[in-house]
């Protein structure tokens, strides 16, 4: 079998060409961002832009955690080791901080019907599920047992 060569690093001129090898390099990089996480027990955050603007992320916990702990990290200057935190309490956090948001989305429903609603009222809405749904995935990715994880995600 015929070894790859060196890819020459410069930028795809054609677009549909850029647009297939932007796929599979971002499939490949969370492939490696999971297995990171996974063998070696890291906490991992990716976020990824395409050419189009459309965002991709993964996290092995919670993006916003993981952002948050780099906050306290870069800004006060500590050991790494100082920001850390039992992994139940951050599922625990995860789980209250999840029930939060839906405790405020049925809020918001009980009180808003969707046609008295306004676009503004609509999109924080829209944002609230997403962020719920994106928390419910990752807590998942937490629970599930390694060997039931899909390899690509």
């Amino acid at each position: 079998m015929a070894r790859r060569g060196r890819v020459e690093l410069r930028r795809i001129e054609d677009k549909a060409s850029r647009q297939v090898r932007f796929s599979k390099r971002r499939s490949g990089l969370f492939k490696k961002a999971f297995e990171l996480a996974l063998l070696c027990d890291a906490e991992v955050a990716l976020l990824v832009f395409s050419p189009a603007g459309k965002l991709y992320e993964y996290s092995s916990t919670s993006i916003e955690d993981t952002y948050e702990r780099y906050q306290r990290f870069a800004g006060a200057g500590r050991n790494a080791n100082e920001g850390d935190q039992n992994n139940n309490d951050n599922q625990d956090a995860a789980a209250s901080d999840l029930q939060y948001k839906l405790r405020e989305i049925a809020t918001w429903s009980e009180r808003n019907n969707a046609d008295k609603s306004d676009a503004n009222e609509l999109e924080k809405l829209e944002k609230l599920l997403t962020n719920a749904s994106r928390d419910t995935k990752t807590k998942k990715w937490i629970l599930l047992p390694c060997y039931s994880r899909p390899l690509v995600s």
